[in-house]
């Protein structure tokens, strides 16, 4: 059964109208503070001020600390909670989980980058634009918290116990350890075929790993990386630079030969990377500059991970300045065209 410290956390989440239980007001006051105090992340060691770069990452680490123990508490809930109990409390702990998967990831990314400007947030939203309670308050701050549309969806129907962590691309990671597995499970025609074909995972993500890897945004559960976020924050440079350098390379690299003899998906990847890319109408670019791309393995059930991912990515484009998003979707892949329309 849940431990009385874990029924604790779930009345302190949702303790009082207009008023909040320890837990939910030390999450809000770290992620408050956190995000006004972003700036003196990127400040170097050796800086006579290099003091708020510490305290900034004590207090980043405190706030994943507080979201992760929110995330086992929904997973001992649904694991541990009879029937009635859980159907009544499922649908609010389940979007305060997804809206902290995303914030957790947020603030993580934060911490990699050297933000230049306070962060941008968009125009005072209508008062039916965000929710009440800690859920709304904490919409309010990640930086795309007006566009309602992101943060409903209805929760399942059969509620899942698994975990998962989302984060950033790291410095540490080696891209053919952590983003290549990532992304190697997104697909479920790709999965059995890495090994026999190289070029596969670079169809997927590889223009965006090598030109753009600051907006790459990791999903992982028990199984290892299970989802990918990925994103360009100027599109019409990114789209010319992997035109010019990152695909010449690549047919160099991958002559069009190569698959012949090989299994149908490796020739066909192999000739994707010969394939001239369509271009991208100027108004589609003048209206929306950035350049999104995301997916999920098809173990990965629950649309309110694949929801989180999207929120991340986008409160990282916003946070740099970015007004809108488009991504580039074939006709014919109806696996994308499914996972984009369960986003909404």
């Amino acid at each position: 059964p849940l431990t009385l410290e874990e029924v604790r956390m779930l009345v302190e989440l949702f303790y009082l109208p207009y008023h909040h239980g320890a837990l939910a007001q030390e999450l809000l006051e770290h992620f408050r503070w956190l995000r006004a105090n972003s700036l003196s992340v990127g400040v170097p060691a050796t800086a006579p001020d290099a003091c708020g770069g510490t305290r900034w990452r004590g207090r980043a680490q405190s706030f994943q600390l507080l979201c992760a123990r929110t995330c086992r508490l929904h997973s001992r809930l649904v694991s541990t909670a009879g029937r009635a109990l859980l159907y009544d409390l499922h649908p609010y702990l389940w979007d305060i989980r997804n809206l902290l998967l995303a914030a957790s990831a947020f603030v993580l990314w934060l911490g990699c980058q050297s933000i230049t400007a306070p962060i941008l947030l968009g125009r005072d939203a209508e008062p039916w634009a965000r929710r009440g309670g800690l859920f709304g308050e904490l919409q309010a701050l990640l930086p795309v918290g007006n566009s309602c549309d992101l943060f409903y969806h209805p929760p399942p129907l059969f509620p899942s116990s698994q975990l998962y962590l989302m984060r950033p691309l790291l410095p540490l990671d080696k891209v053919g350890a952590v983003a290549w597995r990532g992304c190697s499970e997104v697909s479920q025609r790709l999965q059995a075929q890495l090994c026999s074909a190289p070029p596969l995972p670079g169809r997927l993500l590889g223009s965006f790993l090598s030109l753009s890897p600051e907006y790459t945004f990791v999903l992982e559960d028990e199984g290892g990386p299970c989802g990918y976020a990925a994103g360009a924050l100027h599109a019409e440079g990114f789209l010319q630079q992997r035109d010019s350098s990152w695909l010449p390379a690549l047919r160099h690299k991958y002559p069009p030969d190569l698959g012949t003899g090989g299994s149908a998906l490796g020739q066909e990847a192999v000739l994707f990377f010969h394939a001239e890319p369509l271009a991208v109408p100027q108004p589609v670019l003048r209206r929306f500059p950035s350049l999104v791309q995301l997916g999920t393995a098809p173990r990965v059930l629950d649309v309110g991970a694949s929801r989180s991912l999207a929120l991340c990515l986008l409160s990282a484009l916003r946070a740099n300045g970015s007004r809108g998003v488009f991504c580039q979707v074939s006709d014919a892949d109806r696996q994308q065209l499914s996972f984009y329309s369960k986003l909404g």
